[in-house]
């Protein structure tokens, strides 16, 4: 993989945010849920899908601290547009788990 350099990480943009929604996205190829994140009052509520049905349910989500990018440009995923890339890491068995704070963090804090 190529390295970058510090000014190329800064135009990323990953913040903290708590999911506020949740919801089955049975229109996806892969098993995925509809996700509404609060990223906080400078970047609001942003839309996402996630393909991490495996290890989530979708009430179990509401009220989850999650990591995202938030300056993405919106992509169309079926019948949904997602405003924002949440976070995860790949498991044994190639299945999602969301990267997370360990610790509580406002909503919109910034990766630094």
């Amino acid at each position: 993989m190529a390295e970058i350099t510090f000014d190329d990480f800064m135009k990323v943009d990953i913040r903290v945010g708590t999911v506020i929604q949740a919801e089955p996205f049975p229109e996806a190829r892969k098993p995925a849920i509809k996700l509404w994140v609060d990223y906080g009052d400078e970047i609001g509520v942003k839309k996402s899908s996630a393909q991490i049905a495996v290890h989530y349910d979708p009430e179990t989500l509401v009220g989850k601290k999650v990591m995202g990018v938030v300056n993405f440009p919106p992509r169309q995923i079926g019948p949904f547009m997602s405003e924002a890339l949440v976070l995860g890491f790949y498991d044994a068995d190639g299945a999602i788990v969301l990267a997370v704070p360990d610790k509580d963090t406002p909503n919109g804090a910034r990766l630094c």
